[in-house]
């Protein structure tokens, strides 16, 4: 088991608590990291450009002109790719698909690679709890703060809190989260990742199990 420090809302340690192994204390696998966020990033992604084919733009159905005795160039339809107004050739479409798919046991494996890659370079923090009494940006600010050296925060809790939210919605570098929605792209973009003891209790119950 390894320990960490415990802090209470003030940054004043309070305690230590046991972690697990099997969670916070992973090898790195950059290209285990690598495909689990990839999946993140690609499945993110709108399909956004769309370009219509000569069967799809309208008009030019008959032949602009006949074969030949014109002196002109040979043409079938106004709708062919050489026209301006015509279809594209082998531009984008709405049809693509970006989905990629990995097994869960890939990514609950990097899930906890990265959560022990924070624990290991000190960038993992136990509070022991966190509530406002109200949506205060001042004090989540002032209760963020007393911590040194935090330049960015991702804050995971139990379960959705509106005051939390609210309170750090104009705090640049902070995000929150719940237990629901974690994933490794916000844990790698912040510095530093906070959790509640219900959280650390959440996580050991939900993968307490050694992941081979």
């Amino acid at each position: 088991m390894k320990d960490i420090k415990v802090y209470n809302q003030e940054g004043k340690e309070i305690g230590k608590l046991e972690l697990n192994e099997a969670i916070f204390n992973l090898s790195w696998n950059a290209d285990l990291v690598h495909q689990a966020l990839g999946k993140i990033l690609a499945n993110s992604r709108q399909v956004l450009a769309n370009t219509k084919d000569r069967a799809q733009v309208s008009g030019g159905g008959r032949k602009p002109w006949k074969q030949k005795g014109t002196g002109r160039a040979r043409h079938g339809s106004i709708r062919s790719p050489l026209w301006k107004g015509g279809g594209v050739s082998f531009g984008p479409t709405s049809q693509r698909n970006f989905k990629v798919k990995i097994n869960k046991k890939m990514a609950r494996k990097a899930l906890l690679t990265v959560l022990s890659a924070k624990f290991k370079d000190n960038e993992l923090l136990v509070i022991d709890r966190l509530k406002l009494a109200g949506a205060k940006t001042r004090e989540l600010s002032k209760i963020l703060g007393a911590f040194p050296k935090i330049k960015s925060a991702l804050v995971i809790l139990p379960k959705k809190d509106d005051d939390i939210l609210r309170a750090s919605a104009n705090l640049p570098g902070v995000k929150i989260i719940t237990t629901d929605n974690l994933n490794i792209f916000d844990i790698l973009k912040y510095q530093n990742v906070f959790l509640t003891r219900d959280v650390v209790d959440y996580l050991h119950k939900t993968y307490g199990k050694t992941v081979k």
